[in-house]
């Protein structure tokens, strides 16, 4: 009996084991799921602050852009009460008439009168070649121009006398004092008489247009302005060769370039979407990249009847009121065409109708 108490007392003081394990398995999980709990908080947290983050930004963007919504009435009324503004454009002043000056033919340049700068007259003589040929050349047409008409004279004067003598043996035929034979006679004589004089007036007309032609040969010799103004380029010196064409090497095709400054304009390109604010007559200011703060009165010359298909534009002329030393070929300039250009162009087209 002792024997079955003492064994369930052993028993009474057995350790379980099997919940021992289910206790520290179940207490082991504990930290484990802690730890992924925080994990899944602390991502949520920073996911949401990120977002708020990004979202600020476009918050901000849209209110401004809310505010001036709210204040675009009063800017139109503003815009609204301004008067049309000018049209803008830029380019170049330029020369209606510009001429490089050239010899018709080929020769050395001896002499040139002139330099850049100089204001040249229509007419006025700017380089000279060397003509001792072409003076040869005249003096020679010359003197057989002198001789022909030396020949008319002998032959004319010939013919007078066999003239003469034909009307006196005719009368002494009439009367049989002359045969007929001394008739004929005198008759061929005047018929060649005045075949000679014929032939010697054509070379005489002949000679005559020799001599001119060598005297216009000897003329293109001195090379002169075709129209007033003022030379900008001096080309050809002393003792080179001009031509009127390259030929090649050294040969140089012009001698000066002389500039008209009574023809001077301005020209420059206006957008075509904006051609209908363009009309002749306009009043114009222009103002030289030269000079900056001097405005130059001008008015619209022409519209030119076509359009830059590459830049789409259209080329204006524009004139100059008044006239100035300053104002100078190829210098860039900008222009304001004035708010009332149209009515005016339109008011002169109506008066000129």
């Amino acid at each position: 009996m002792m024997t079955d108490d003492k064994s369930k007392l052993l028993r009474s003081l057995k350790i379980d084991r099997s919940a021992d394990k289910t206790e520290r398995s179940g207490r082991s999980w504990l930290p484990i799921s802690a730890v992924i709990v925080a994990c899944l908080v602390g991502f949520a947290a920073f996911a949401a602050f990120e977002f708020r983050k990004q979202d600020a930004p476009k918050e901000t963007a849209q209110q401004p852009a809310a505010q001036p919504q709210a204040s675009q009435p009063p800017q139109q009324t503003t815009t609204s009460s301004k008067p049309a503004g000018t049209l803008a454009a830029s380019g170049y002043v330029v020369a209606r008439r510009k001429a490089t000056v050239a010899a018709e033919i080929t020769g050395k340049v001896v002499e040139v009168f002139i330099d850049e700068g100089m204001t040249v007259t229509e007419g006025q003589v700017v380089a000279r070649l060397d003509s001792v040929l072409a003076e040869k050349d005249f003096e020679l047409a010359r003197s057989r121009a002198e001789s022909a008409d030396a020949a008319i004279s002998a032959i004319t004067a010939d013919l007078e006398d066999a003239t003469r003598i034909m009307t006196r043996v005719q009368t002494l035929s009439q009367k049989n004092f002359a045969t007929e034979a001394d008739l004929t006679k005198a008759q061929a004589r005047v018929g060649v008489l005045s075949a000679q004089l014929r032939q010697a007036k054509s070379q005489f007309l002949t000679a005559s247009i020799d001599a001119k032609r060598s005297a216009s040969m000897l003329d293109k010799h001195q090379i002169k302005a075709p129209f007033a103004g003022v030379v900008v380029d001096r080309s050809a010196q002393p003792g080179e060769m001009i031509s009127p064409m390259s030929v090649g090497g050294y040969t140089r095709t012009g001698i000066c370039t002389i500039v008209d400054m009574d023809s001077i304009e301005i020209e420059v390109d206006v957008n075509e979407a904006f051609i209908g604010r363009v009309v002749p007559g306009g009043a114009v200011n222009a103002m030289l990249d030269a000079y900056p703060d001097w405005t130059i009165p001008a008015s619209v010359i022409a519209i030119v009847p076509t359009a830059n298909r590459e830049k789409a534009t259209v080329k204006v002329r524009i004139r100059f009121e008044k006239k100035d030393p300053r104002i100078l070929p190829d210098m860039a300039v900008k222009v304001n065409f004035l708010a009332d250009a149209k009515a005016k162009g339109a008011t002169e087209t109506t008066a000129a109708n």
